[in-house]
């Protein structure tokens, strides 16, 4: 069910009311391997990024207890979300996201792991990245914080891609917890200019 939902909320917020300004687009990478992660301070961004990397698909990580109500399990599993335990992370915690970029699929994190602006960014993304050997690329949002507003006449939302960082540029001078540290370090600060450049937009 996926492409249709992704494939309507396209159409009628990107193409007709013309809600969602995409920035730098250019910088995912030509195939649909790899890692996305936004910031995250509400459940629009959910959306959002999904509309972004459209027609491509995001295989999503999200908190079990979203799993627990049948008809939320339901829509979920049906638009490409998986549960993690973010209390207790177990080894698929990692072996799903791992084996979907394997896949050649791209896996959609918000690694503050909270709804908190500014929260520190977790190593989650970078470890999956470096085990999946895939590329990271970070994303910032701005805009609406509820689906009511997101519809509401005259807003508009952005979202902004930076650059990807590539683990292998790590892996090659370091070790692999070293890399993973060092690159959760760079995907943090980059996240935090792209919301900069946001903020000081017009």
């Amino acid at each position: 069910m996926y492409k249709p939902i992704a494939t309507l909320l396209y159409l009628v917020l990107k193409v007709l009311l013309r809600k969602v300004k995409i920035i730098d687009k250019k910088n995912l990478p030509a195939d649909s391997r790899y890692v996305v992660t936004c910031t995250h301070t509400s459940m629009v961004e959910i959306v959002i990024l999904a509309i972004a990397v459209y027609p491509n698909e995001i295989n999503y990580m999200a908190k079990q207890e979203l799993f627990k109500n049948k008809f939320l399990k339901w829509f979920f599993t049906n638009t490409n979300a998986f549960p993690v335990n973010r209390d207790n992370p177990g080894p698929s915690t990692l072996k799903i996201p791992v084996k979907l970029l394997n896949q050649g699929k791209t896996i959609g994190m918000f690694p503050a792991g909270s709804r908190q602006a500014g929260a520190p960014v977790k190593r989650g993304a970078a470890t999956i990245a470096v085990l999946g050997k895939a590329p990271i690329v970070p994303a910032s949002y701005k805009g609406v914080s509820t689906f009511k507003e997101l519809f509401k006449r005259g807003t508009k939302t952005f979202i902004k891609f930076g650059q990807p960082i590539h683990p292998q540029d790590y892996l090659a001078d370091y070790k692999k917890s070293e890399a993973i540290d060092m690159i959760t370090a760079e995907l943090e600060m980059r996240m935090n200019q792209l919301s900069l450049d946001l903020e000081n937009k017009n």
